[in-house]
């Protein structure tokens, strides 16, 4: 029996002694700088006086589990680790096309879409780079890259100079570590949700550069030009400690047209409330992809989708999210088949350039291919 007890101190003590130098060693694994920082200081004092900010963390409008009735963590992670799910990433390189954006007129109003999230606007000679991800990569956990092939086309030095950078939540497949620290020197100005700009602070940028915004904040560009933080239903956080940045959506009202970015978030009563305080959406680029009924109060299915642009009053609707990244277990096409059904018979134009397609905003006769079709 005494053997018995030093066998088995001697093992509880090895245990103890695993875990603590885990312990230690996901601590400083953590203390990269790709992991970005927490508000601390005036910012944090700051983000204390936002009505948002309750009991140490950001919540929601009308907060909600994040998991829909019916689903478990346990379940989730079990079915991950077990279940088999077809085709969630393409067999073929998806195709694409190599714009250069940094000579296309300043006349021209433009979008261009780089896969996921990621898109390059320019409306009204202001150039706006959107959740730019170029690293390859939706995590920063050694690995393979993550990003398709031929979804990972652009880089950093195919950027032109940027006027505002947006940024909708801190996400790692929304705000990339290296893509933002190269970015530095081309970016004059990111708007952020609160809380957001000590990871751009801990990456070289300047306190001139942020611009940290609360929802229903605006942002002044230049006369009949704004920039509008909308909310969105989602969450945020690179670390242990989760939503110590506030998320966002967009809306941009410019001489020209107007514009709203979902950002990432389940279906909610915001859209009708845009709508109300924006009147006439020209374009709407909404989150379409990596989406499941467990998580559906954080991310929409397809026919929300389809029912937000509607509740918009949106012309015309570009589906993101997909067709770069496997974050969900849907086959990775499901989502632009999907929401090419449920916009037949719709009152906006849906539009579905494939990554570096140019879409002119000012033309309401291009026409965009399925190009997802016969794609392994």
């Amino acid at each position: 029996m005494k053997r018995f007890l030093r066998i088995l101190r001697r093992t509880l003590i090895f245990l103890l002694c695993v875990i603590v130098v885990l312990g230690i060693a996901i601590y400083f694994y953590m203390k990269q700088p790709q992991f970005g920082a927490l508000p601390e200081g005036k910012r944090l004092e700051m983000i204390k006086r936002s009505p948002h900010y309750k009991e140490g963390k950001f919540r929601n409008l009308v907060e909600k589990p994040t998991l829909s009735e019916g689903y478990s963590f346990t379940g989730e992670i079990w079915k991950a680790l077990t279940k088999k799910y077809p085709r969630t990433e393409p067999i073929d390189v998806l195709p694409s096309v190599k714009t250069n954006l940094k000579t296309i007129p300043a006349d021209r109003n433009v979008i261009v879409w780089f896969g996921h999230s990621s898109f390059f606007l320019q409306v009204d000679g202001v150039k706006i780079l959107v959740d730019p991800v170029f690293s390859g990569r939706m995590t920063p956990l050694p690995g393979k890259p993550d990003a398709y092939r031929g979804s990972d086309i652009y880089s950093v030095n195919d950027m032109p100079e940027i006027d505002y950078m947006l940024l909708s939540h801190d996400h790692y497949d929304h705000l990339d570590y290296e893509t933002a620290k190269a970015l530095q020197p081309k970016v004059k100005h990111v708007i952020c949700g609160l809380g957001a700009g000590a990871h751009y602070e801990r990456w070289g940028y300047t306190a001139q550069q942020i611009v940290e915004k609360d929802w229903g904040d605006r942002v002044d560009v230049k006369p009949g030009f704004a920039i509008f933080a909308e909310n969105t239903h989602h969450d945020g956080g690179r670390g242990f400690k989760s939503s110590q940045a506030l998320w966002l959506s967009f809306f941009i009202e410019s001489p020209a047209m107007n514009i709203y970015y979902s950002g990432d978030g389940g279906y909610s009563s915001r859209f009708k409330d845009i709508a109300k305080k924006h009147s006439q959406i020209d374009w709407a680029v909404i989150e379409c992809g990596q989406y499941n009924k467990a998580w559906q109060s954080v991310h929409e299915l397809p026919q929300e989708v389809a029912q937000a642009t509607t509740e918009l009053n949106a012309k015309n609707m570009i589906p993101v999210h997909h067709s770069k990244f496997t974050l969900a277990k849907h086959p990775w096409n499901e989502p632009l088949n999907e929401i090419t059904k449920y916009s037949q018979n719709k009152n906006y134009r849906l539009a579905t350039p494939m990554i570096g397609e140019l879409v002119d905003l000012n033309d309401n006769k291009q026409v965009f291919k399925q190009w997802w079709k016969n794609i392994r």
